[in-house]
């Protein structure tokens, strides 16, 4: 049985991702970085155990994919989900608020990545998908350093794709747009209504729809599928 291992995996997209994985009869431990309780339910509800860093720490992704290698086995599928936004126009946005974004949404990406794939290509198969976001593709006000963020993964993906690919490991990325999600959810509704007017098919995606491509992008049938990005945005931005 493969281990999968979904950053930022306890709740909204993350925690469907978790769910489509465990459906597909793999082995899952999903990280998180605060909300103790959280996910001591999560692992309750699920059985899927949780294990807490930071991954905008380089150390602690090194130390945790220990931690986890050793508990579950090698880790063949990383799906590198977790993120936050701290928004606010460049003029207004502190330092803090940028680093911060860049750290846990991109750095990560980097931090996870070097953590697993010497071990799936000494394995000769391997899965990185690294969940973007429309934002990153279109660009948002007041999101320059979330959409900067979304963007480098977008370009970290596409090269790591090249260095990876003759070595059975694919490497890829999805593209929400705007997801039922607690994080989407703390948008003023007025704002909310606008955004849901700009997309086609006129409602905000599930999470379990974004945990759908993830599950399809890791299968041994799509192996030949590496450096692509799947944008899942009911039509709002056809790329």
């Amino acid at each position: 049985m493969r281990t999968a291992l979904v950053t930022g995996g306890t709740t909204g997209i993350g925690a469907a991702i978790c769910a489509a994985l465990q459906a597909a009869d793999l082995r899952v431990a999903a990280t998180y970085s605060g909300h103790e309780a959280r996910a001591a339910s999560f692992t309750e509800a699920t059985g899927i155990p949780t294990f807490r860093w930071d991954v905008s720490d380089h150390a602690a992704c090194a130390a945790g994919v220990a931690q986890v290698e050793t508990a579950l086995g090698p880790i063949d599928i990383l799906i590198n989900n977790a993120g936050i936004t701290r928004d606010s126009s460049l003029l207004k946005m502190s330092e803090e608020a940028w680093k911060r974004v860049l750290g846990v949404d991109l750095d990560s990406c980097f931090n996870m990545a070097q953590a697993v794939v010497g071990g799936m290509r000494a394995r000769r198969w391997g899965r990185i998908v690294s969940i973007a976001s429309i934002n990153g593709q279109t660009g948002q006000f007041g999101q320059t350093n979330y959409a900067a963020a979304k963007a480098g993964m977008l370009g970290f993906t596409k090269a790591l794709a090249l260095e990876v690919a003759r070595d059975g490991v694919t490497v890829n990325a999805v593209a929400p747009g705007y997801t039922d999600t607690e994080m989407v959810a703390a948008v003023a509704p007025e704002i909310m209504k606008t955004i849901v007017a700009r997309i086609p098919v006129g409602r905000l995606a599930r999470p379990e729809e974004i945990a759908r491509c993830v599950a399809f992008l890791v299968a041994d049938e799509a192996g030949f599928i590496t450096g692509s990005t799947l944008s899942v945005n009911g039509g709002q931005a056809m790329i």
